[in-house]
């Protein structure tokens, strides 16, 4: 790792180098290009240094489209078709965990990048270099902040606040996949080996949390509000501020008592109280920020899709007011959007694609209106209001925005059709086992439901937030109903209990609040909070760590996918501006994979070439 370290350094150095030089030489071609730059140049004024802190940006990655096909749901949501090889998400239902190092189409890796860069297109999805790049640099920055003497305290403060923002969020981003890190906190020479023995999860951690302690005072709630934002005035809404930094501060001490981290740290496989108590403070601070301020808002339920993707926006981001971090934006306009479209739709609809459906298991964590969870999606249940012969009436309205089920009408007007997912259907597996829809259900909230002809593929891009408003709320209601002990507790920093921050979640989808039979105990409780996020949260790229974090990937059913089939009644009047109240018949769900995991599954390995270099830096557990 020492060797891996600092080739990651050497080259960002250089690269940095490179960058920094690239200024107009055609008017001294006889000179060096980087004969005309000083030493601290880079850092001696606020838009110099703010220029410098700028790559760090760029080093956030593209989770949903580095690619021309990206997978990024690794929890029970997908099924991509089986005969595909090519996409980490099938190594990764068959315990393959190596596939992120060798699949083509992957993410956190991609195997067509070369040395660490951020301006690389095929390295924009590499998570594990991006992160040390950006861990580099962040250092030189520290390291650099006293050469900083042509600025004023503001412009001082916000360099400083989002280069120990960035240092605290590349660990973290490691930790979530790879556990505990070395935490890299000074400028290492390219020319000495280093010996960085990696920390426990929760050791890492408090430095993240150290790191964005310090980050906090120093960035301003929006920089539209302060002198040095107004050069870019009206541009400045992914830059770096104070509620990002507690939020994450927030999410990092949750994660690092959440069940596994602990356990991973020398714990038991259960929260750590004490930590999810100090992340419901940090998450309370953000959110009584936000209400106090309004700088972030939960869009409403009309404009639902938005926070997902955009259409014909004309450059416009998506995400409403609810984004609070978004992945990397860089190339917005030239991501691989047509294959974003053409993955979610069967062959009878989009001819392209590798294709990609929502599994029956995760739809049915989309329960009804009313607030009762679905038992079994094949019997009738009376105090719910579920019945198998209208699957899809009075469900969660959720579901109406994220699902596309048997009936519905997809694309423009006049260019569509009617979805026919039932058995034998035009659209069914049963047509066309290799494109067709093998699960029984369409994928709406990456991909809305007028797509389905090229000029709105090219127009359709998603982009997804990495943390937004409703998370946050939602990871402040599990923090502090473990932390303070029930679901009628509040943390000292915010008037909400936990059980008033999921039901602000539930007010916004016009879904009944959590049923009284679920707030008795902090147990029964988490047990809504985890089908809460499954559904506000759904293939958003959550998932996965959830299962992870909670230590439930291994654990049936969240080891099963499946599909349903079904028949549509023959006699019955086919209702298509309702699709939700036409009776099917024969309903049943059939597992299409079952997952089989053990303890080592709980991490990703680290790359080989990495491990062999020093004694200090060990592999993953039984990888």
């Amino acid at each position: 790792m020492n060797k891996y370290i600092n080739k990651i350094f050497l080259t960002s150095v250089i690269t940095l180098a490179g960058m920094l030089g690239a200024t107009s030489c055609t008017d001294y071609l006889d000179k060096s290009p980087y004969s005309d730059i000083e030493e601290n140049d880079p850092y001696k004024n606020f838009k110099n240094f703010q220029g410098f802190t700028e790559e760090l940006y760029n080093c956030i990655p593209v989770v949903s489209n580095s690619e021309y096909h990206t997978s990024f749901n690794f929890g029970e949501e997908d099924y991509w078709e089986p005969q595909e090889l090519r996409l980490f998400a099938r190594n990764i239902d068959y315990g393959d965990f190596w596939g992120w190092t060798t699949c083509y189409y992957s993410y956190p890796s991609s195997i067509r990048g070369g040395k660490a860069n951020s301006q690389e297109r095929s390295d924009k999805g590499n998570l594990w270099k991006l992160c040390w790049y950006g861990i580099r640099k962040a250092n030189i920055g520290i390291a650099n902040l006293g050469n900083l003497v042509s600025a004023t305290e503001e412009e001082r403060n916000l360099i400083e606040g989002q280069l120990y923002f960035f240092r605290g969020w590349f660990h973290f981003m490691l930790m979530e996949w790879w556990g505990g890190m070395p935490y890299v906190d000074q400028v290492l020479p390219p020319d000495v080996a280093p010996a960085l023995s990696r920390l426990t999860w929760q050791e890492c951690a408090e430095k993240c949390v150290a790191d964005f302690d310090h980050a906090v005072p120093l960035l301003p709630v929006d920089w539209d509000q302060t002198t040095a934002g107004r050069a870019t005035l009206g541009l400045n809404d992914t830059r770096i501020n104070k509620i990002m930094a507690l939020a994450y501060k927030g999410k990092t001490l949750l994660w690092a008592g959440s069940p596994l981290m602990n356990w991973a740290s020398g714990g038991d496989k259960e929260y750590d109280a004490e930590r999810c108590k100090r992340a419901a403070e940090a998450f309370g601070e953000a959110l009584k920020i936000v209400e106090d301020t309004k700088r972030y808002e939960l869009a409403d339920m009309e404009n639902y899709n938005d926070l997902f993707v955009v259409y014909n926006s004309g450059g416009k981001l998506n995400g409403v007011k609810e984004a609070i971090f978004r992945e990397n934006l860089v190339q917005y306009d030239g991501r691989w959007n047509y294959n974003m479209n053409t993955d979610f739709r069967p062959r009878s609809h989009i001819n392209a694609g590798i294709k990609c459906y929502p599994t029956a298991n995760y739809v049915n964590y989309f329960g009804m209106a009313n607030g009762y969870p679905i038992k079994d999606m094949t019997k009738a249940d009376a105090e719910s209001g579920y019945d198998p012969k209208y699957p899809w009436k009075n469900r969660d309205p959720r579901f109406y925005k994220d699902i596309i089920f048997d009936g519905e009408w997809c694309g423009e007007t006049g260019n569509g059709q009617y979805c026919q997912l039932y058995t034998n259907g035009a659209d069914s597996e049963e047509k066309d086992p290799q494109k067709g829809c093998f699960t029984g259900y369409m994928n709406s909230k990456l991909c809305l439901k007028i797509v389905n002809n090229a000029n709105v593929r090219g127009a359709h891009y998603a982009v997804l937030s990495l943390m937004r408003l409703a998370d946050v709320y939602l990871m402040y209601s599990e923090a502090t109903a473990v932390g303070y002990g029930s679901p009628q507790s509040k943390a000292s920093s915010f008037y909400m209990t936990a059980e008033d921050a999921i039901n602000e979640i539930r007010d916004r989808a016009g879904v009944a609040h959590v049923l009284d039979r679920f707030t008795g105990n902090t147990t029964d409780f988490l047990g809504e909070i985890r089908r809460e996020r499954a559904v506000e949260l759904a293939f958003e790229g959550f998932r996965f760590m959830d299962l992870r974090r909670w230590m439930l990937l291994d654990k049936s059913p969240y080891t099963l996918k499946t599909k349903i089939e079904f028949d549509r009644v023959p006699t019955a009047n086919y209702n298509k501006e309702q699709p939700e109240e036409n009776e099917i018949m024969n309903l049943k769900e059939v597992v299409l994979v079952e997952r089989k995991y053990t303890d080592r599954h709980y991490w990703l390995p680290l790359p080989k070439e990495d491990v062999y270099l020093y004694e200090g830096f060990g592999q993953n557990p039984g990888w």
